[in-house]
């Protein structure tokens, strides 16, 4: 292996950035919303979710092989389409969606916070905690953020140990007809709850940021993500079966907010819920930091595409700091006065038309990425039948949470509308170095 070589990242690396943005906030968050919607069949639900996430992942594996570029996301849709409203849309819904990432750790971080002070200051210091968990981050990427991406390693692994012991001594006391079909929801629902958490998938494909810098980019890339969404789709399934399997369902709703601490209660006593409380506070306050830092430059890179005001692309200090400091107003904003039902719907949604979009453009670039048109073809189906699961449920029981969703959609596409037409600025493909157009 030459010098160079043994630079660049290989498939544990790699596959750990896949793991660490999956597993960074949304499982600490969300569980208590999917239980309220799927039941005993939570672990169900989260396999359903996981599914489609696998086939998304084949898209992106195909297309980060073939499209090699820091861009990721941005690039498989320009490739794929060209640079018109549609793929300008879809760009800033995903600098959105990563918005609504943000509240939604954010909301995280306060709800677990706030369990460690007296019951009746908690909702007063849940927001307090919110606004620090967004307004410190910022602070760090603005000055540096270097010493909090070295700890991120060890914070991956800190709470995939918890979680790890959560799973191996939960199962014990597992008590089976808590999971049993008869306590399970109607199949749509039950689907639904599983498509409200997906953003608890949201994360593999930041390894499609990293393709430039991976050696046997044809192996690794594949491998990463099949091995990374495999892993978190049975390590969400078995979090799933202890939580439900060990704590009553009116229990976990009640504490939907923390559910995963509460859940630690039964088998592992006071000290369980503090530890899976300190696990979630880490976590959460690592992928904030990591999310600001990504968005921030998502938000950077679309500018240079010529699909967000020239200002966005500015750089500070070395920094883009304009997109920095937009997007962290925006989710202090969403996180303090959106409920986290409307938020993971929000996010969850964002991301399956994004990656719908993705699995188009594969679909539509086959014979440059020798897809298989037939997976491809499953992915988009699979996205869209998953956010069709969840706006039905949406509607049905919270129709009012559907206004979020129209403004997000509309908000995506009125500033690129907005901005194409009056803004006059030169759209452009940014292009791998190498790379034919």
């Amino acid at each position: 292996m030459s010098p160079h070589d043994r630079r660049l990242l290989g498939f544990w690396e790699v596959a750990s950035i896949g793991v660490g943005g999956m597993v960074g906030g949304g499982i600490f968050a969300v569980l208590g919303l999917a239980v309220a919607l799927a039941g005993g069949a939570t672990a169900v639900a989260f396999a359903i979710a996981g599914l489609v996430a696998l086939l998304t992942a084949y898209s992106y594996a195909k297309l980060s092989v073939r499209f090699p570029s820091q861009g990721g996301t941005i690039i498989f849709l320009d490739r794929a389409f060209g640079i018109d409203l549609f793929t300008g849309g879809m760009n800033v819904l995903l600098w959105i969606s990563y918005v609504v990432m943000l509240a939604l750790y954010a909301f995280a971080f306060g709800s677990y916070g706030a369990t460690f002070f007296p019951a009746h200051h908690q909702h007063l210091i849940k927001h307090v905690l919110i606004s620090a968990g967004i307004l410190l981050p910022t602070l760090l990427n603005m000055l540096n953020a270097k010493a909090v991406g070295k700890a991120e390693s060890y914070i991956v692994g800190l709470k995939l140990t918890l979680l790890g012991l959560f799973v191996v001594v939960g199962l014990w006391g597992v008590d089976p007809g808590r999971i049993s079909p008869s306590t399970w929801a109607p199949p749509m629902q039950l689907v639904a709850g599983g498509m409200i958490i997906f953003l608890a998938y949201e994360g593999f494909e930041l390894i499609a940021n990293t393709a430039q810098d991976v050696r046997e980019l044809e192996v690794t890339l594949p491998r990463a993500y099949f091995g990374s969404v495999g892993f978190v789709i049975a390590l969400y399934v078995l979090v799933a079966v202890v939580t439900v399997g060990n704590l009553p369902l009116d229990r976990i709703v009640a504490a939907k907010d923390y559910a995963l601490a509460e859940a630690a209660k039964p088998f592992l006593g006071a000290t369980g819920f503090t530890l899976i409380a300190v696990a979630a506070l880490l976590s959460t306050f690592s992928a904030i930091n990591a999310t600001l830092y990504g968005s921030a430059r998502l938000s950077y890179m679309i500018a240079k595409e010529g699909e967000l005001p020239s200002f966005v692309e500015h750089e500070v200090w070395n920094k883009p700091l304009e997109g920095l400091l937009i997007t962290s107003v925006l989710a202090l904003i969403l996180a303090n006065t959106t409920a986290l039902a409307s938020i993971s719907m929000m996010g969850s949604a964002g991301f399956l038309l994004i990656f719908a979009a993705v699995n188009a453009a594969n679909l539509t670039l086959a014979r440059q990425t020798g897809a298989r048109r037939s997976l491809a073809a499953a992915g988009v189906v699979a996205c869209l039948g998953a956010l069709t699961a969840l706006v039905w449920q949406t509607a049905r029981t919270s129709p009012s949470h559907l206004w979020a969703l129209a403004a997000m959609a509309g908000l995506s596409f009125g500033i690129e509308a907005a901005y194409r037409f009056l803004g006059k600025r030169t759209l452009r493909l940014a292009a791998k170095e190498g790379e034919s157009p």
